[in-house]
């Protein structure tokens, strides 16, 4: 099975993603328990514009018990994919779920803040994005006003 995995991903590096969604389809009808296998099927269907398609795989392949830095890659691809859909209730429960697993992972906190956008929730969205900002920015301006834009992101409606 690994040497097939390889195989499919050396097709999506290639860029034959067709080819490569067809083996990995071929695949999961003999090994349809396969959680890297479903994970791999999503991103593939992600990336030919299938986003519909990728949903079940990556819920599949959570449901498996996919672990780590991939389960957290899952869940973005799962928000996101429903966010892509127009399914922003789902994509922001995916992105909250990822987050509560992986609370650290500064790309489902990005993408959820463009879930509550859609959702017409531009105030937590921007509090979002500028917390990440103040939280994950090297740079040295950013970093000397990490507080002062924590405290503003609490309230940015507040004047004085």
């Amino acid at each position: 099975m690994h040497i097939a995995l390889e195989n499919i991903q050396q097709l999506r590096q290639r860029g034959e993603h067709e080819t490569a969604r067809l083996q990995a389809l071929e695949l999961l009808r003999h090994q349809p328990q396969h959680a890297d296998l479903h994970y791999l099927a999503a991103c593939i269907h992600d990336s030919l514009g299938l986003e519909a398609e990728a949903i079940p795989h990556y819920q599949q392949a959570l449901e498996l018990g996919l672990s780590g830095e991939t389960a957290a890659e899952a869940w973005l691809g799962l928000g996101s994919s429903h966010r892509a859909l127009g399914r922003f209730d789902e994509a922001e429960a995916a992105l909250l779920e990822g987050l509560q697993l992986f609370p650290e992972h500064h790309a489902l906190r990005a993408f959820l803040a463009m879930a509550q956008y859609n959702q017409g929730r531009h105030k937590e969205a921007t509090q979002g994005l500028l917390a990440l900002l103040a939280d994950g920015s090297a740079d040295h301006g950013i970093r000397a006003y990490r507080r002062a834009i924590h405290f503003y992101a609490e309230d940015l409606d507040r004047t004085w």
